[in-house]
C-alpha cells in the first residue's frame, strides 16, 4: 500500500493504473460503453413523441449493460458477479427488442439496425464467456 506522499509523487498516468476499477479492464465493459454511445446517437434522431417511450427505454437498456457489469465486478463474489452479468445480458437483449420496435415504427433504418444488432450479439457472446469463466 502506498502512503500519501508516495501517491502524491506519482504521475497522473501511473496513479490511474493504481486506482483503476476492475471493470475498466474488461473488454466487454468497454464495448458496452461504445454500445451506449451508439444508441444515444441513434435515439437523438427519434421524434419528440418517443422521448419518454422508446427513446428512454432504449437508452436505459443500453446504459444498463455497462452499468451492471461495473456494479457486479467490484467487491462482489463470483456468484454475485454472475447475477449482475445476467442482468447485463438481459439488458442487451432488451436493446435488440427496442431495435425491432424502432424499425417497425420507421425510426431506425436497416444499416443502423444491423450495426447495433451486431454490437449486441458480440456483447452477448462476451458476457456469456465471462460468466462461464467465473
Amino acid at each position: 500500500m502506498l502512503n500519501q506522499n508516495a501517491m502524491h509523487n506519482l504521475s497522473p498516468e501511473n496513479l490511474s493504473v493504481i486506482m483503476s476499477f476492475k471493470f475498466e479492464k474488461l473488454i466487454v465493459w468497454q464495448k458496452s460503453v461504445d454500445l451506449s454511445a451508439e444508441v444515444h446517437e441513434l435515439t437523438r434522431t427519434f421524434p419528440k413523441e418517443e422521448l419518454f417511450i422508446l427513446t428512454s427505454q432504449t437508452k436505459r437498456a443500453a446504459d444498463s449493460v455497462s452499468l451492471n457489469i461495473a456494479e457486479g465486478s467490484t467487491g462482489q463474489s463470483n456468484p454475485e458477479f454472475k447475477k449482475f452479468l445476467g442482468y447485463s445480458l438481459r439488458s442487451s437483449i432488451e436493446v435488440v427488442g427496442c431495435l425491432y420496435l424502432g424499425r417497425r415504427r420507421g425510426l431506425i433504418n436497416q444499416p443502423d439496425f444491423d450495426k447495433i444488432y451486431k454490437q449486441c450479439e458480440e456483447i452477448l457472446v462476451m458476457i456469456n464467456a465471462l460468466r462461464n469463466s467465473l
